[in-house]
């Protein structure tokens, strides 16, 4: 009787932050916000859904199963959620009014589709010899 309850809270927190992820893709003001909703709240309530199902059938291969589809979640999600936001944003997908820095902006060309990377400069004398002899 106790391991329903278990497994139905589980569930049930799942099912609130699967919700909760949809609502940020739909309330959203751009692609990077919604992005980090989905990515974040969806991640952890298919793993808490996932480990819903461990709880219930109190299997070794099941538990081995969902211990399994939780970690490739999440280390997929985030890498996923990022790949595409960068795509989003070298396509040109506008980022929304309220944002407040853009890492990106000085050093993507959205000509040539290349991103520069910042030059180190030498801060001392010394180094800078250093740097010229290299």
């Amino acid at each position: 009787m106790m391991i329903e309850w278990i497994t139905a809270l589980l569930l049930l927190t799942g099912s609130l932050l699967m919700l909760l992820a949809a609502l940020g893709a739909l309330r959203m003001p751009d692609l990077l916000t919604r992005m980090h909703a989905t990515t974040k709240a969806g991640a952890l309530g298919g793993g808490t859904m996932v480990v819903a199902a461990a709880v219930f059938f109190d299997d070794g291969a099941v538990t081995a199963r969902a211990l399994a589809i939780v970690v490739f979640i999440i280390l997929t999600a985030p890498v996923a959620a990022h790949l595409i936001g960068r795509a989003g944003y070298f396509v040109g997908i506008p980022l929304w009014e309220g944002t407040l820095k853009d890492e990106l902006k000085d050093r993507y060309d959205p000509e040539t589709h290349t991103l520069a990377s910042e030059e180190v400069k030498p801060s001392t004398p010394t180094e800078e010899r250093k740097h010229d002899r290299d």
